[in-house]
C-alpha cells in the first residue's frame, strides 16, 4: 500500500493549511455515502441534546465521528481558521488512508470495506474499530513493513499480514471496552444521574446548601440491566421523601451527608469539586456534580470492589491468539482500549498492570504463536502528550520466548516500549 501523503506521518502535532488531507474527507464520506453519513451525524446529534450526562457520554463516544464532520464541515473560509489541532490531523491522515486504501484494494475488498464503513455507522457502534485498524497499518508501513489487509482481501482470520526483508507476521487488530472491566457502567451511571437530577434539585430547594450522596454499590450497576438503574432511581427517591438520610441493603448503600471536603469553597466550580472529589475517592469512582440557585449537590458512586480492566484485556487475548492467528506465521495482538479517561489510562500504564496482564498471558500455551502484545487508547490516537499517553505512539510487550521475535526486522517493531 503506498502513501497517500508522504510527507506527512500519524505522528505530527501539527498543520497549518492549505491543507490536502481535508479533500480526502468528502471521499472517505463518499465510500459509504453521503446521505448515509449525514444522517448518521444527525441522529448522534439529536441523541446527544435529547439528555444531560448521557449526551456527555455519547459526545465522548462518538468524538471521532463529530470531529470529522466538523472538517468536512469547515468549508472554503477555513484558510481563514486556527491550524487544525494534533487530534483533528491524526483523524484526517487516518480518513485519507481510508481513501487510498479504498482505491488500491480490489473489488470485493472494497466492498468489505465499505460495509465495515456501514456497520460502524449504526446502532451504537463507532469509528474507533477501522481507525484502529488503518493506524495499525500505517504505523507498520512507515516501520518498513509492506503491508496487506488480508482479511479485507482474502476474509483471512487475521488483519494484516506484514512483510520485511524474509519474515512475514500476522496482526490482529482488535478493540476491548474497559466497561466490560467495571462492575459500574459509565452510561447506566449516566443514565441515573439524568434521573436524579430533579429528584435532587426539588429536594434541594427545601433545603439549601450544599450536599454530598455517597453510594456503595455492591452489585454494581450495568447498562445490560436497565432495571438496575430504575430501581436505584426509586430507593433514591424514597429516600429523599422519607427524609432519611441512609439507605442500605446488601445490593447498595446510599448515604446524603452535608458537601465537606478541604479546599471546597462556596464559589468552587463544577470542575474544582470534581478534582476535589477524585482526589478524595480515587480514580475508580464514579462522580457527578451538578446545582441551581439553591445550592449544590455532588454524587461519588464505588463499586464493591476492583475494576478488573487489566483482566479483561487478559480474557480478550486468550480469546484471540487461537481464533484469529493461523499459527503459521509469528502474531502480533494489536488491542485499542476504549472507554478509558486518562487517569485511568495512565493508573494502568504506571501500575503495570497492563505489562503484567500480557505477560502472564504470554506464559499461557495459548500465547506460543504470538510475538508481541500492543496496546494503545484514545490519547495516543489523538495525539496527547506527556504522562496521559504513551511517548511513541503504543505499548509494546514482546515475547522473549518466540523465536521470531529476535528477529532484526520483526524485533525493531516490537521492541518492548516501557
Amino acid at each position: 500500500m503506498t502513501r497517500t501523503l508522504p510527507a506527512k506521518n500519524l505522528r505530527e502535532a501539527e498543520i497549518a493549511f492549505p491543507l490536502p488531507e481535508l479533500a480526502h474527507l468528502s471521499d472517505f464520506a463518499g465510500i459509504v455515502g453521503a446521505p448515509v453519513w449525514r444522517e448518521r451525524l444527525a441522529e448522534l446529534q439529536t441523541r446527544i441534546a435529547a439528555s444531560n450526562r448521557q449526551g456527555s457520554v455519547l459526545r465522548q463516544r462518538h468524538s471521532l465521528e463529530l470531529a470529522l464532520d466538523r472538517l468536512l464541515n469547515r468549508g472554503p473560509e477555513s484558510r481563514t481558521k486556527p491550524p487544525l489541532s494534533a487530534a483533528e490531523t491524526r483523524l484526517a491522515l487516518i480518513a485519507a488512508e481510508c481513501v487510498t486504501l479504498a482505491k488500491q484494494l480490489t473489488p470485493e475488498g472494497r466492498e468489505r470495506l465499505r460495509e465495515r464503513l456501514q456497520a460502524a455507522l449504526s446502532d451504537d457502534n463507532t469509528l474507533i474499530d477501522l481507525f484502529h485498524l488503518l493506524r495499525t497499518g500505517a504505523l507498520y508501513r512507515e516501520r518498513g513493513f509492506s503491508v496487506f489487509y488480508a482479511k479485507l482481501e482474502e476474509l483471512a482470520s487475521y488483519d494484516l499480514l506484514l512483510s520485511r526483508d524474509d519474515v512475514e507476521a500476522e496482526c490482529v487488530c482488535d478493540t476491548v471496552s474497559a466497561e466490560i472491566g467495571r462492575d459500574i457502567h459509565r452510561v447506566a451511571w449516566a443514565r441515573f444521574c439524568d434521573l436524579a437530577e430533579a429528584n435532587l434539585k426539588a429536594w434541594l430547594e427545601g433545603r439549601p446548601g450544599r450536599y454530598l450522596l455517597k453510594m456503595t454499590l455492591t452489585r454494581g450497576l450495568t447498562d445490560a440491566e436497565p432495571a438496575m438503574v430504575t430501581s436505584l432511581h426509586d430507593r433514591l427517591k424514597t429516600m429523599l421523601a422519607s427524609g432519611n438520610r441512609l439507605d442500605q441493603d446488601p445490593n447498595a448503600t446510599l448515604r446524603l451527608e452535608p458537601l465537606s471536603l478541604a479546599g471546597t469553597a462556596t464559589t468552587a466550580t463544577e470542575e474544582g469539586l470534581i478534582v476535589r472529589l477524585r482526589h478524595e475517592f480515587g480514580p475508580e469512582a464514579h462522580l457527578s456534580v451538578a446545582g441551581c440557585s439553591a445550592g449544590v449537590w455532588a454524587m461519588a458512586a464505588r463499586a464493591g470492589k476492583r475494576n478488573e480492566i487489566a483482566g479483561s484485556v487478559h480474557s480478550r487475548l486468550d480469546v484471540l491468539a487461537p481464533s484469529r492467528l493461523s499459527g503459521t506465521r509469528p502474531g502480533i495482538l494489536s488491542l485499542f482500549l476504549e472507554d478509558i479517561d486518562r487517569h485511568e489510562w495512565r493508573v494502568l500504564r504506571e501500575s503495570l498492570e497492563l505489562e503484567g496482564a500480557a505477560r502472564h498471558f504470554m506464559t499461557c500455551g495459548g500465547a506460543s504463536a504470538v510475538a508481541a502484545v500492543t496496546c494503545y487508547s484514545r490519547m495516543e490516537m489523538f495525539g496527547l502528550t506527556g504522562s496521559d499517553a504513551v511517548a511513541d505512539g503504543e505499548l509494546r510487550f514482546r515475547n522473549p520466548s518466540h523465536p521470531a521475535a529476535k528477529h532484526p526486522a520483526l524485533a525493531a517493531a516490537i521492541a518492548s516500549s516501557n
